[in-house]
């Protein structure tokens, strides 16, 4: 958003600050806890410098989850947007947020507790929408929904601003041990495996077998 004062921001060994901010921002792509639109129509919102054809921005709300919706208005791409989107529920206005950053095909995508604000099918959505559209783009997510970035290749957790942990999901808990072999003991003093453990015995054992899916698969891929 502006250009930094101090420090460096590298990304596939390039520094960020020898980018004009104006290059930089498009190959990034933010959804914020907030969802974000403007008086319009729909195709503005999601495709305001008119670059895409009707059919990408159809492909995009199909991929959002929100073709069909979109497809029962009268004027479809061209139905109108009120100011903040208010004539959209909440999730719809974080689906079409979603299929905006799906338009532009960035190369990092921001999720800033995307989900956070709507109901449990929204959430499930968006998170099949990233996994799907986004699995070749590098995703950072901000959340505090544990189910959410589970299946994360790497979760870092913070306290009271600093770095306490940082790892892959099942290496926090203790499922895959420092030798990249399942372990049959489990962690339970991290702060990531305290908070897993907090959400309940039953939700404890579904993540800890999610996380181990993940890393398992990663590593199949990877071989």
């Amino acid at each position: 958003m502006a250009e930094s004062e101090s420090g460096s921001i590298v990304i596939d060994g390039i520094n960020t600050g020898d980018i004009l901010l104006e290059r930089l921002r498009t190959t990034f792509a933010i959804i914020p806890q907030e969802p974000v639109l403007f008086e319009g129509t729909v195709r503005s919102n999601l495709d305001p410098f008119n670059t895409h054809s009707d059919g990408d921005v159809w492909r995009a709300l199909e991929q959002a989850h929100m073709k069909t919706a979109i497809d029962r208005l009268a004027d479809g791409l061209l139905a109108a947007v009120t100011d903040h989107g208010e004539n959209f529920s909440v999730g719809e206005r974080q689906l079409l947020c979603l299929a905006r950053a799906a338009l532009r095909k960035p190369k990092v995508l921001l999720l800033d507790e995307a989900t956070a604000a709507v109901d449990s099918l929204t959430d499930a959505l968006v998170q099949k929408t990233i996994r799907e559209t986004f699995s070749d783009c590098t995703v950072l997510t901000i959340a505090h929904r544990l189910d959410t970035i589970i299946d994360a290749n790497r979760v870092l957790v913070m306290s009271d601003g600093h770095v306490v942990e940082y790892d892959e999901p099942a290496v926090l808990l203790g499922e895959i041990d420092p030798l990249n072999e399942p372990s049959t003991t489990g962690a339970t003093s991290g702060l990531f495996a305290q908070l897993v453990a907090g959400t309940g015995s039953s939700n404890d054992r579904h993540l800890r077998m999610l996380a181990l899916q993940h890393a398992q698969r990663r590593r199949t891929i990877s071989k």
